[in-house]
């Protein structure tokens, strides 16, 4: 198990760009719904209301936060892709995560929406040439522009650190 409960497959370093990265990081897109829906298979309510650390989001608000917060890398990739480095809007997750709909709704609400937002995300990335890779957004809270491909790599990596928190803490309780 890992050190630390808060990044079990460790935190996301960006890596330059390469074919293999690329075709490698589009396929997690691809994949993520799936591996999220099967981390989830045959948990109950309680287990669904445990947090996964101490002090941490319960599994039932890590699927919804995977849901908001791929809803808007999926916006935020079509604006860096039509627009000269638009400026991306910012949310508090944090205060997304106590609102009714992810204290109240079913996780299989946000694994639905995840298969088809994730079924358009990655058509769109696999269309994407070498120059798109270069395109760029500003993230006004971190100051600084971002190439679409460090974004990739970002919410590639996002899916699967959610899904090993979940499947993490199975392991440890034994579910």
């Amino acid at each position: 198990m890992a050190a630390d409960k808060r990044y079990p497959i460790g935190q996301y370093i960006p890596k330059p760009f390469s074919e293999q990265r690329k075709e490698a990081r589009i396929a997690d897109i691809g994949r993520l719904p799936q591996l999220l829906e099967n981390a989830l298979l045959n948990l109950d309510e309680q287990q669904l209301q445990t947090p996964y650390r101490e002090g941490g989001w319960t599994v039932q608000q890590l699927v919804h936060h995977v849901a908001d917060s791929h809803i808007n890398a999926y916006c935020r990739f079509k604006l860096g892709a039509t627009e000269s480095n638009p400026q991306i809007k910012p949310y508090d997750e944090k205060l997304w995560a106590e609102l009714p709909d992810v204290q109240h709704l079913p996780v299989n609400i946000s694994i639905t929406l995840l298969h088809a937002l994730h079924a358009r995300w990655h058509y769109l990335l696999e269309k994407f040439t070498i120059r798109d890779w270069e395109r760029t957004v500003f993230h006004p809270e971190q100051k600084r522009t971002i190439t679409l491909w460090e974004m990739l790599g970002s919410y590639a990596w996002h899916g699967k650190h959610h899904t090993a928190h979940i499947t993490t803490l199975r392991e440890e309780k034994h579910w």
